[in-house]
């Protein structure tokens, strides 16, 4: 597991808004769409005046083999931190899974996770 450099925003704009020129070409985003809403995750630096956002969130990416059936790795990886207080933000991908946390917690975090795998800062 490894903690991503950058410091993230988790945005939030109207169902019907086009995806975002600035959330193109840029090192981490995920973009998700419902009938409800429109959001986007991405470095807040990124991220325009008068988008509505939650910003300072920092993220461990899951390394290694995980298939995308594979089950418990996000809940076994949330109840200690959920157990410290910590509040997470899930982002998953086909193929990797990032634990995204409010950066004034990301040294408990990193404590807290440590006890269970290696982490690369």
């Amino acid at each position: 597991m490894s903690v991503l450099p950058e410091t993230l925003g988790i945005c939030h704009l109207s169902k019907n808004s086009p995806i975002p020129e600035w959330a193109e070409d840029i090192s981490f985003c995920s973009i998700t769409r419902t009938k409800e809403e429109l959001s986007v995750v991405c470095p807040q630096d990124k991220i325009p005046a008068g988008v509505m956002a939650e910003k300072g969130w920092k993220a461990f990416m899951l390394g290694g083999d995980l298939a995308i059936s594979s089950v418990g790795v996000i809940a076994s990886l949330a109840k200690p931190l959920a157990d410290a207080g910590i509040s997470i933000f899930n982002v998953s991908t086909y193929e990797t899974n990032y634990i995204l946390v409010e950066e004034k917690n990301i040294d408990e975090a990193v404590r807290v996770l440590g006890e269970f795998c290696e982490i690369k800062k």
